[in-house]
């Protein structure tokens, strides 16, 4: 497949370059800084904190598909960039017609208010008794606005008419690919607290062939 991937030197951005390049897919790479990217991989520079519309155009014209792990450098100080980043690459993919679109989110969002969702349920329905009564509770007073801004995202997503999928991962680590995980639609995973960034990339790769994933969030862990 011709592939885009958004945030290509960042967490998992890297490993879904990676293990795209070895799959065989035909990707462009975008990212702010893109020299640190592996020689010859076709690049594109774009800043998502302050994206150029002609930039993205350029990046995803004739993709079959975008994966994106954007998201901030420091989530407690840097929240906002994800959601006006997904917003300018769901425009740019509107212009050019390309419809297929998978992001990374976190398993905390389900909970968290929007616009779009005012009224979220008050708890995951995958969560155990941990998360459900201190978990979730530590770690929305922690990442409150990083999580209202994916949840922001979300909606961006679901207001598209883009054939999306949302990915919500817990604790991200940088252990290796085992390329062995749960996972679970429209909802978190019980007993999931983390999951390698490697096997989320991994996981993304694999939706793009399940129709079944369109439209939907799935939850993925350990």
């Amino acid at each position: 497949m011709r592939l885009v991937i958004f945030a290509a030197t960042g967490g998992i951005g890297r490993h879904l370059l990676e293990q795209a390049l070895a799959a065989g897919h035909d990707v462009t790479a975008v990212a702010r800084n893109p020299r640190s990217l592996p020689a010859g991989v076709r690049t594109v520079a774009a800043d998502l904190a302050d994206p150029d519309p002609a930039a993205l155009a350029a990046a995803v014209d004739g993709a079959d598909a975008v994966l994106s792990g954007l998201g901030p450098r420091n989530p407690r100080s840097d929240a906002g960039i994800t959601s006006r980043g997904t917003r300018a690459i769901v425009a740019a993919m509107q212009a050019g017609h390309v419809r297929r679109i998978i992001v990374v989110s976190a398993a905390p969002v389900g909970t968290v208010p929007s616009p779009g969702r005012p009224n979220p349920p008050k708890h995951d329905p995958g969560d155990g008794f941990f998360m459900r009564h201190l978990g979730a509770r530590i770690a929305n007073t922690l990442f409150r606005a990083h999580y209202a801004d994916l949840a922001l995202m979300e909606d961006i997503l679901a207001g598209s008419g883009l054939d999306w999928t949302v990915s919500r991962p817990p604790k991200l680590t940088d252990k290796p690919l085992t390329g062995v995980y749960r996972t679970a639609f429209g909802q978190n995973i019980r007993g999931g607290f983390s999951v390698p960034r490697a096997d989320v990339a991994h996981h993304m790769l694999r939706m793009l062939d399940q129709p079944g994933t369109v439209k939907q969030v799935v939850g993925i862990a350990h």
